[in-house]
Protein backbone atom coordinates (compact mmCIF):
# COMPACT_ATOMS: atom_id res chain seq x y z
CA UNK A 1 0.00 0.00 0.00
CA UNK A 2 1.46 3.68 -0.95
CA UNK A 3 2.67 5.11 2.21
CA UNK A 4 0.52 8.36 0.91
CA UNK A 5 -3.05 6.48 1.30
CA UNK A 6 -1.60 5.46 4.72
CA UNK A 7 -0.90 9.52 5.64
CA UNK A 8 -4.09 10.28 4.06
CA UNK A 9 -6.24 8.05 5.61
CA UNK A 10 -4.40 7.57 9.55
CA UNK A 11 -7.57 8.59 11.65
CA UNK A 12 -9.53 5.72 9.71
CA UNK A 13 -6.57 2.95 9.41
CA UNK A 14 -5.41 3.63 13.21
CA UNK A 15 -8.33 1.42 14.75
CA UNK A 16 -7.06 -1.15 12.36
CA UNK A 17 -3.70 -0.69 13.36
CA UNK A 18 -5.01 -0.90 17.18
CA UNK A 19 -6.81 -3.95 16.18
CA UNK A 20 -3.38 -5.40 15.04
CA UNK A 21 -1.37 -4.71 17.16
CA UNK A 22 -3.21 -4.49 20.64
CA UNK A 23 -0.63 -3.22 22.01
CA UNK A 24 0.42 0.03 20.88
CA UNK A 25 -1.23 2.94 22.57
CA UNK A 26 -3.14 6.13 21.33
CA UNK A 27 -0.23 8.16 22.12
CA UNK A 28 2.19 5.46 20.16
CA UNK A 29 -0.67 6.17 17.14
CA UNK A 30 -0.48 10.00 17.50
CA UNK A 31 3.10 10.13 17.42
CA UNK A 32 3.05 7.13 14.54
CA UNK A 33 0.77 9.52 12.13
CA UNK A 34 0.93 7.08 9.47
CA UNK A 35 4.26 7.06 9.08
CA UNK A 36 5.46 3.49 8.07
CA UNK A 37 9.21 3.52 9.84
CA UNK A 38 8.19 5.03 12.99
CA UNK A 39 5.02 2.21 13.02
CA UNK A 40 7.66 -0.72 12.04
CA UNK A 41 10.13 1.27 15.38
CA UNK A 42 6.88 1.11 17.58
CA UNK A 43 5.62 -2.53 16.96
CA UNK A 44 9.76 -3.84 17.32
CA UNK A 45 9.58 -1.72 20.22
CA UNK A 46 6.28 -3.05 22.09
CA UNK A 47 6.71 -6.81 20.41
CA UNK A 48 10.40 -7.66 20.52
CA UNK A 49 10.13 -8.40 17.11
CA UNK A 50 13.18 -8.01 15.05
CA UNK A 51 13.30 -5.51 12.09
CA UNK A 52 12.73 -8.49 9.43
CA UNK A 53 9.83 -9.75 11.24
CA UNK A 54 8.42 -6.41 11.36
CA UNK A 55 8.34 -5.31 7.78
CA UNK A 56 6.98 -9.03 6.91
CA UNK A 57 3.87 -8.21 9.55
CA UNK A 58 3.64 -5.12 8.16
CA UNK A 59 3.40 -6.31 4.67
CA UNK A 60 0.58 -9.30 5.82
CA UNK A 61 -1.01 -6.01 7.39
CA UNK A 62 -1.13 -3.97 4.28
CA UNK A 63 -2.33 -6.85 1.73
CA UNK A 64 -5.58 -6.89 4.07
CA UNK A 65 -6.04 -3.59 3.40
CA UNK A 66 -6.69 -3.91 -0.52
CA UNK A 67 -9.19 -6.70 0.27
Amino acid sequence: MNTDIIKGNWKQLAGKVREQWGKLTDHDLDVIQGRREILAGKIQERYGYTRDEVDKHIRSWEKTLKN
